[in-house]
């Protein structure tokens, strides 16, 4: 399994393999002497150059943290080949992004208006479909730049609806 792990704005490439021992590590194409156990969920027992760390995984809505013993490390972990972790790549990306309709509905509100600044995954549209109402959330940090529906207004799947930059 490889994966792509950012820590303080830096991203490693971090490849781990079952071995006949438990798991093989190599970061940034470095063998890494290391030993895990999963003692409980979110929370694992790791043991690296002889020295024993517990870890434990934080996740709060958008953020995520990574625990090793008191400090806190802001953390991304993105499968390279998953799309939707290439997708959420690009949502940091320059220029514009949109916000598109997953399904057929009907917009209840619009919670963020032309012109108003928005963080990554804060609620912008709710639509209306099948009794259940969802809120489409701004696909990066920006200002909504369009709104291309107004409420009360019927949308299909795939339409465009918004546009942040």
């Amino acid at each position: 399994m490889i994966y792509e792990v950012t820590i303080a704005e830096r991203t490693y490439r971090v490849e781990l393999a079952p071995s006949e021992s438990g798991w093989s590590c190599k970061v940034d194409n470095r063998d890494l002497p290391l030993d895990v156990i999963a003692t409980q969920d979110g929370v694992f027992s790791l043991l690296l150059n002889g020295q024993s760390y517990e870890v434990r995984q934080e996740t709060n809505g958008t953020e995520a943290n990574i625990v090793v013993g008191r400090e806190r490390f802001a953390a991304v972990v993105r499968d390279p080949r998953s799309l939707r972790s290439r997708q959420r790549t690009g949502a940091s990306e320059h220029g514009v992004k949109k916000i598109i309709a997953p399904m057929p509905g009907k917009v209840v509100r619009l919670l963020a208006p032309v012109g108003t600044t928005v963080e990554a995954g804060q609620p912008v549209i709710v639509i209306e479909a099948m009794k259940m109402q969802n809120e489409l959330k701004a696909p990066k940090t920006g200002m909504v730049k369009k709104i291309a529906v107004a409420e009360g207004a019927a949308v299909d799947a795939g339409q465009s609806l918004a546009e942040v930059e």
